[in-house]
C-alpha cells in the first residue's frame, strides 16, 4: 500500500541506508565534466552553456511587452522582502479528484521570488520559516535569514544515473544557497497517490561527486516529496512502483510558423513536470523549423499511466501521425509528438483520447486568433560579460558557413561544404563521453537499435562512438555532414563542452 501519508514536520526511519545506489541501479554513466556537481554550494548548473544562458536571455527581451530584460547582476540585487501570500494552489495545478482528499495543509507562505534568467530564480529570506515558491512549487525551510538561487535542470541528463527500477517523479533542481541555513526542501511530483494497491518507494537523486547517489526522503504528500538537505547540488525527486504508476499530466501545443495556406501542429503529452517543460521547450527552439505555442489550458482532464496508449483525433479530420503514442518518461526525444496537419482554416477541436477505454483526457479547439504570431522580431545582442574568450562568435560561424554554401555558378548539386572526415569524427568520438548515447539518439536521430548494433561488433568503446558518428555522416543529404552542420546538431547545453569547442575550433581552422 502507499505509504501512509503524514505531516511534513513528522520524521521517518530511512531505509536506504547510506543511499548510495548500488551497481545494479545505476547505468553506468557518470558525468565527467566536474563542474555538473559540486559537494558544496558551488551553482552546478554553471557547466551550461553561458552561451545557451544569454540566448534565453535575448528571447525573453524579445518576447516581453515592455522590452525590459529579465536577467539582473546578483551583486546589485537588493534586500527587498519577496512578495508573500497566503498558500492556496501550488505550482502542479491539477484537478485530479482520485487524490485530492489526500492532501494535507502546509503552514507554509507562497512567495514570489525574483528571476534572474529564463528558468533561474533568486529569493531573499529576512526569517527564519518555511516558504513555498510561486514558480516552481519548490518549497524551502529555512533557520535564518538566507538567499537562495535555484534553476530548472533536465532529465535527458541526469536521468541516465538511474535504471528502469527508479523513475523520476518531479522535476530536478540545482539549487545554490548554504546548507547550514536551509535545512529542507520540498520537491513538487507529478504522481497520483490515489491508487492503494501500488506501492512507491519515494528518494531522492542526489548527484555530487561526479557520483549518482540515492538519499533517502523524509516525507511526502501527494504534491511533494521532502528531503534534508546534506549538501547542494543536482538533486531531484525518484520512485520505485510495483506496477506502472498514473501521473498528472499536461498537453502542450505549438503551431509552425510560416505557413500560408496550410497548419501544422506538434501535440506533446508529458507530466505536470517543469523538467519535462523546459526539455520540450528546448526541443521547439532547437527545432529547424519555428513554432508558436498555442495558449491552451494544458492540463489533463484524466490520469497518465505509465505505457498505455493515447491517440490525437481531431474535428474537422485532419492528417495526424502518428496514429498513437505509448506515454513514458523516457527523454522527450525518444517519446516524440503527434503531428497535426490541416489545409483548411481553423476552427479546429483538438482531443486527445486513451487507446484502450476511449475516454478523452484532455480537448481544446484552435481558433484563427490563436494561430497568429505577433511576436516582435529584435536584433539579437549579446552580452559583453556572457561572451567566452577565445571562442569563436556565432556571427563569425555564420560568415564561414556562407563562405562554404553552395555555388550556383557550380552547377546543381555542386557543394563547397565537404563532409566531416574520419579523423575529425574520431576526434569529437574521444569527447563524447559516457553520455554518448544519450547524443545519439537526442540529437543525432539515431535509434536504440543502432546503438545496439554498433555495441554488437565488440570494439573499442572509441570506435562504437565512431560507427555511431559515421551513422550520422552516412544519413545525412549531399552536403549536410560537414562540420558546422554537427555543431548546429549538438549545440545544445547538455552536450559535453569539449564538443563544441572542439566543433569551433575545426571551423576557424577550416
Amino acid at each position: 500500500m502507499v505509504a501512509e501519508m503524514a505531516n511534513f514536520g513528522a520524521t521517518k526511519e530511512a531505509e536506504d541506508g547510506t543511499g548510495e545506489i548500488p551497481p545494479s541501479d545505476l547505468k553506468g554513466h557518470e558525468i565527467e565534466n566536474g563542474n555538473t556537481s559540486s559537494d558544496n554550494t558551488e551553482s552546478s548548473s554553471s557547466g551550461e552553456s553561458s552561451e545557451d544562458e544569454a540566448e534565453e536571455e535575448e528571447e525573453e527581451e524579445r518576447e516581453s511587452e515592455n522590452g525590459e530584460s529579465c536577467a539582473k547582476d546578483l551583486s546589485q540585487e537588493s534586500d527587498e522582502e519577496p512578495k508573500t501570500t497566503s498558500n492556496g494552489d501550488h505550482l502542479l495545478k491539477h484537478s485530479c479528484k482520485k487524490c485530492e482528499g489526500l492532501q494535507i495543509p502546509r503552514d507554509s507562505e507562497l512567495v514570489t521570488p525574483r528571476k534572474i534568467s529564463k528558468g533561474r530564480w533568486q529569493l531573499m529570506l529576512k526569517y527564519e520559516g518555511v516558504y513555498e515558491c510561486s514558480e516552481t512549487g519548490l518549497v524551502f525551510e529555512v533557520s535564518e535569514k538566507v538567499q537562495i538561487r535555484y534553476c530548472v535542470l533536465s532529465w535527458s541528463k541526469f536521468g541516465t544515473y538511474l535504471n528502469e527500477s527508479w523513475k523520476f517523479a518531479g522535476p530536478i533542481f540545482d539549487v545554490d544557497c548554504d546548507p547550514s541555513i536551509l535545512k529542507s526542501i520540498q520537491f513538487p511530483h507529478s504522481l497520483c497517490l490515489a491508487d492503494q494497491d501500488n506501492e512507491m518507494r519515494f528518494s531522492v537523486l542526489h548527484v555530487k561527486n561526479n557520483r549518482g547517489l540515492i538519499e533517502p526522503s523524509v516525507d511526502h504528500s501527494r504534491s511533494h516529496i521532502k528531503w534534508s538537505v546534506s549538501s547542494l547540488s543536482p538533486v531531484g525527486p525518484i520512485v520505485q512502483t510495483t506496477k506502472p504508476a498514473e501521473h498528472h499530466g499536461v498537453v502542450l501545443v505549438y503551431k509552425e510558423v510560416g505557413q500560408t495556406d496550410s497548419y501544422s501542429f506538434r501535440v506533446y503529452l508529458v507530466t505536470n513536470n517543469d523538467s519535462d517543460i523546459k526539455d520540450i521547450q528546448r526541443e521547439v527552439k532547437n527545432s529547424k523549423k519555428r513554432y508558436m505555442k498555442i495558449e491552451k489550458p494544458p492540463t489533463c482532464q484524466k490520469l497518465l499511466e505509465e505505457n498505455k496508449k493515447y491517440r490525437l483525433v481531431s474535428d474537422p479530420e485532419g492528417d495526424i501521425s502518428p496514429e498513437d503514442i505509448q506515454f513514458t518518461l523516457a527523454v522527450v526525444k525518444i517519446k516524440g509528438y503527434f503531428e497535426a496537419f490541416f489545409e483548411q482554416r481553423p476552427p479546429f477541436k483538438l482531443s486527445l483520447i486513451e487507446t484502450e477505454s476511449e475516454q478523452t483526457v484532455w480537448s481544446a479547439t484552435i481558433r484563427e486568433g490563436d494561430c497568429v504570431d505577433n511576436r516582435v522580431e529584435r536584433p539579437r545582442k549579446r552580452s559583453e560579460s556572457r561572451k567566452r574568450s577565445a571562442s569563436t562568435s556565432e556571427e563569425e560561424l555564420n560568415s564561414k558557413k556562407a563562405r562554404w554554401s553552395m555555388d550556383e555558378s557550380d552547377g546543381p548539386g555542386v557543394g563547397k561544404v565537404p563532409d566531416m572526415t574520419d579523423k575529425q569524427l574520431m576526434l569529437v568520438a574521444k569527447r563524447m563521453g559516457k553520455d554518448w548515447k544519450s547524443v545519439a539518439i537526442g540529437y543525432l536521430d539515431l535509434t536504440k537499435v543502432d546503438l545496439d548494433e554498433a555495441e554488437s561488433k565488440e570494439q573499442e568503446l572509441n570506435m562504437m562512438k565512431f560507427d555511431v558518428l559515421s551513422l550520422w555522416r552516412k544519413r545525412q543529404p549531399p552536403g549536410e555532414a560537414g562540420v558546422w552542420h554537427l555543431y548546429k546538431t549538438l549545440n545544445h547545453d547538455d552536450v559535453p563542452n569539449e564538443i563544441i569547442g572542439l566543433l569551433k575550433d575545426m571551423l576557424e581552422n577550416n
